[in-house]
């Protein structure tokens, strides 16, 4: 074959050249690309956070406290978080948010770059910025290292990161971290506290409807609240289940009877609002050993001695007695009304809303409309009408119209709360004007607070009644000089004389007097005790010395500055509930001491422990005359001031307390197993009324609390009273020389 070699046409030549410009071309605009963009990512990825931060990233985590039984009664957190485990997160609630916010998440090595492409095409269109295309992956890096702003520097990094994440941790870890973190609204960061905020229940048991629900919350949390905007959460609700279906996590049939059901929660209540006072007692003292941030972010928890349900029960009596006080006084007016403070109707919000109501409950309410026929008032999402039915124990002689204005706010107590479907809210007008009390209940054996109720309402004072406020403890300071006595070798059997009596003091004669203006005459001291007769305690407080009294009710635990003359022997002396709520469990626990409790154990984020308290224990009184008091204390209840109390059917004692002008009645009693103190007054000192007593103010609030902590339990039995012996009754012979004033019961 004959090759015929050709030259080239110079319009080939160009041509060729041309090419060659252009793939030259080519390869420089290439070049370019890949040094531009090695220069950006170099300069995007100078300042990244280091990835191996997230080995060790530990998210702010809610503090929690559990009562003895394990239940949540407070939270100390930032961010309201709970921290669990990936199998803790059911599969339903996987698929959801899977399906929703990042389709290929199993698949994809944590960007999608057709996403992003589509999406970025869709922004370049509308002139809007990079958005719309961020993986789970992505958005765990936005959350944990980056800042929310939508630029496109800020995009580089995210995908930069997410890279990073997605080579150092598994996919299961990857949605732990991202399914703990991101925010779901209402304060609440992650969907184990999501689910218990919005539904009261754990992830793990979430419904296909509700964890659709809850799924769709991270595009945009506040905008599709179900508690602020119920439709548009519904709608997106559904757009999840459409996307579930579509990718074959749920069948036509499931996604269609999801969407058929409302959207219904039931928002967890505050735990703090149980017992306020306890808890801030144990923030105050976590926070002073461990610090705020660690209180506040670190995840403790905190295993404390308080019983819910006796809680419930003492805070229910401590308001139900200030209830029934109030109404024995009469309709006193003088409301507050916030129209003439200036402040519209429709603004004005209740510090007692924040939390849902209870049923027998209390609560403050604003007085919107009045009528002829009653008054509307309002409370949270709560409208209610108070007839005059409602008003009863008032007695009015002119209109409800002229007692109650819009504005006003009234107290009230719930009866019944509307429930849908034609329910009702129903409630009785109640009154505060501004009496207090405090309930402490211990347990005997283990020195463990059971029950804490420091005042009224937590929402209009912080003071902790039952912890701060001093308070003469009147008659209810007596057992502590018949203790002095018995534990002397003292016989309950002895006589003493109840007669007038006058002390010499350096001011002058002192003639104290009984709270009935009367004298019995020889009367034994268990007697005495049982009647608290005043001018008997303040003889043998005189024959043993008041110093020797004092030096008792401190070895029964009382810290308080007790003043070293005679009156303090008809309780002059200034005490708080706690403290002599402490001090009467002696009696029971056969003479020993056992110092209240708060804690018993807290634990770490790890669950290492950090400190387990063991009450201090030791003995005060010999067993005899812890005995002896017992039976003593337990005749006041029997046949004395407390007789009241002597219809509950279990073995119990105590001792009333009353001051001058009744500016502070006591009850402080026991069970064999549980002490129990109350004191009702006001917070200056001011009388509660002629006759308040402690047994009239004080001890039906008791009776109410102990009736419901003791139900269905063994009560047990007290130490039996151990036997007098050979012992002879005698007189106790005391002199008329003694400082003081005053005379209490």
């Amino acid at each position: 074959m004959k090759l015929v070699y050709r030259h080239p046409a110079e319009s080939e030549i160009g041509e060729r050249k041309l090419v060659g410009y252009f793939l030259f071309g080519l390869l420089v605009l290439l070049a370019a690309g890949v040094g531009t963009t090695a220069g950006l990512l170099l300069v995007y990825s100078t300042d990244l956070p280091q990835i191996d931060q997230l080995e060790r990233y530990r998210p702010s985590a809610v503090t929690e406290l559990f009562d003895g039984h394990g239940r949540v009664i407070g939270t100390f957190a930032l961010q309201r978080r709970v921290i669990v485990s990936y199998d803790d997160y059911p599969e339903v609630l996987r698929n959801a948010l899977i399906s929703i916010e990042d389709k290929d998440f199993y698949r994809h090595s944590g960007i999608n770059i057709w996403r992003i492409a589509g999406a970025a095409y869709r922004d370049i269109e509308s002139g809007g910025k990079v958005q719309g295309a961020s993986t789970l992956t992505m958005q765990l890096a936005r959350n944990l290292f980056l800042s929310p702003d939508r630029s496109f520097y800020r995009k580089v990094q995210e995908a930069l990161l997410a890279i990073q994440i997605e080579r150092r941790f598994t996919k299961p870890q990857i949605f732990t971290l991202y399914a703990n973190q991101i925010f779901l609204g209402h304060g609440t960061y992650g969907y184990e506290a999501a689910s218990e905020y919005y539904f009261n229940k754990p992830a793990k048991k979430l419904t296909l409807e509700e964890a659709s629900l809850l799924a769709g919350l991270p595009k945009a949390p506040q905008y599709y609240s179900p508690i602020t905007h119920p439709e548009r959460a519904l709608k997106r609700r559904n757009l999840v289940l459409n996307a579930m279906l579509e990718d074959g996590k749920i069948t036509a049939t499931q996604a269609a009877t999801a969407k058929s059901q409302p959207i219904t929660l039931n928002l967890q209540k505050d735990p703090n609002s149980l017992a306020p006072n306890y808890v801030e007692e144990i923030r105050r003292y976590l926070e002073a050993k461990y610090g705020s941030d660690q209180v506040h972010e670190g995840g403790l928890r905190v295993y404390t001695s308080l019983d819910m349900d006796l809680q419930k029960s003492a805070r229910q009596a401590l308001l139900d007695g200030l209830a029934a006080y109030e109404k024995r006084h009469g309709w006193h007016g003088k409301l507050l009304n916030v129209i003439a403070q200036g402040q519209k109707l429709e603004k004005y919000e209740d510090p007692d809303w924040d939390a849902e109501p209870e049923l027998n409950g209390y609560t403050h309410a604003l007085v919107t409309r009045v009528s002829v026929s009653g008054a509307e008032i309002k409370f949270g999402q709560h409208i209610a009408t108070l007839t005059p039915a409602d008003t009863a124990w008032i007695k009015l002689k002119s209109k409800l119209s002229e007692i109650l204005h819009p504005g006003d706010i009234v107290y009230v107590r719930v009866l019944s709360l509307d429930a849908g479907a034609g329910g009702k809210t129903h409630v009785s007008l109640e009154q505060d004007s501004g009496a207090q009390g405090a309930l402490v209940a211990i347990d005997n054996a283990t020195g463990d607070i059971k029950a804490m109720v420091g005042g009224r309402d937590f929402n209009l004072s912080k003071f902790n009644r039952a912890t701060q406020a001093l308070r003469q403890v009147g008659s209810s300071f007596k057992p502590y000089v018949y203790t002095a006595v018995i534990d002397q070798g003292g016989s309950p059997d002895d006589t003493i004389v109840d007669a007038p009596v006058t002390f010499q003091t350096a001011s002058g004669p002192y003639s104290p007097h009984n709270y009935d203006n009367k004298f019995e005459g020889t009367i034994t001291l268990r007697r005495a005790l049982a009647q608290s007769r005043n001018i008997p305690a303040l003889k043998l407080a005189d024959h043993i010395g008041i110093k020797t009294v004092i030096e008792y009710a401190h070895r029964f635990g009382v810290t308080s500055n007790i003043p070293a003359y005679l009156p303090v022997a008809l309780g002059s002396a200034e005490i708080t509930p706690l403290e002599q709520t402490s001090a009467y469990s002696v009696f029971p626990n056969d003479g020993v001491r056992v110092a209240p409790r708060y804690i018993t154990k807290v634990t770490d984020y790890e669950g290492r422990i950090l400190e387990e308290d063991f009450s201090d224990i030791k003995d005060v009184v010999s067993s005899r005359t812890a005995r002896v008091m017992t039976s003593m204390l337990r005749e006041v209840v029997l046949h004395g001031t407390g007789v009241a109390a002597s219809k509950l059917p279990y073995p119990l004692a105590g001792k009333t307390g009353t001051t001058n002008d009744f500016t502070d009645a006591w009850f402080v009693g026991f069970s064999p197993s549980l002490t129990c103190g109350v004191w009702i007054g006001y917070d200056e000192k001011k009388s509660l009324g002629e006759k308040e007593t402690g047994g009239h103010a004080a001890l039906p609030i008791w009776m109410e609390f102990m009736n419901v902590a003791l139900a269905g339990k063994d009560p047990g039995e007290f130490q039996p009273t151990p036997s007098p012996g050979t012992a002879v009754a005698r007189k106790v012979d005391t002199p008329d020389v003694a400082p003081g004033d005053g005379e209490t019961h």
